[in-house]
């Protein structure tokens, strides 16, 4: 029963992203915030009490991200990734801030960690802040370089 409510509630979070009335950078928003209150959802209770954090901090960080990423606008979102790209080669702990002007939307990006997986890759940890209305939305990520210098996300 735990597990169809769990998939129940994670599944009204994605159908969710079907709505064409929020647009794209609300379904971003969401389904990087269901991404992470998941991961942090994850981390509570053994068991079936596990299960139904990671349900729960997914449909609770889909809502905050959805909230969040409604109020982006396409410069917001530029500034996201460019300032990832940055932290991908900028010194750990040295953050990468960008303040958009017009509506004091934040973006900062922090390589807070970095070295080399079993594999060889070199991978770099990162936080990543994003300040909307005043609203405060934290998410953390690996990314490691592949053979053509490109980064790419990973779940580790």
């Amino acid at each position: 029963m735990k597990k169809v409510i769990i998939a129940l509630m994670a599944s009204s979070v994605l159908l969710s992203a079907c709505d064409t009335t929020g647009g794209k950078n609300q379904t971003v928003g969401m389904l990087g915030g269901a991404a992470a209150g998941g991961l942090i959802g994850s981390q509570f209770g053994h068991g079936g009490g596990k299960l139904a954090m990671t349900g729960l901090g997914v449909l609770l960080g889909g809502l905050a991200g959805s909230s969040i990423g409604k109020r982006m606008d396409d410069a917001d979102r530029a500034a996201m990734e460019r300032n990832t790209q940055m932290a991908y080669s900028a010194p750990v702990g040295q953050p990468i801030v960008w303040n958009n002007p017009d509506n004091g939307h934040q973006v900062i990006v922090t390589p807070v960690k970095d070295g080399t997986r079993g594999d060889g890759a070199y991978c770099r940890e990162f936080q990543q802040t994003i300040v909307v209305g005043g609203e405060r939305q934290q998410g953390y990520g690996t990314a490691c370089r592949q053979p053509d210098g490109s980064w790419k996300i990973v779940n580790d």
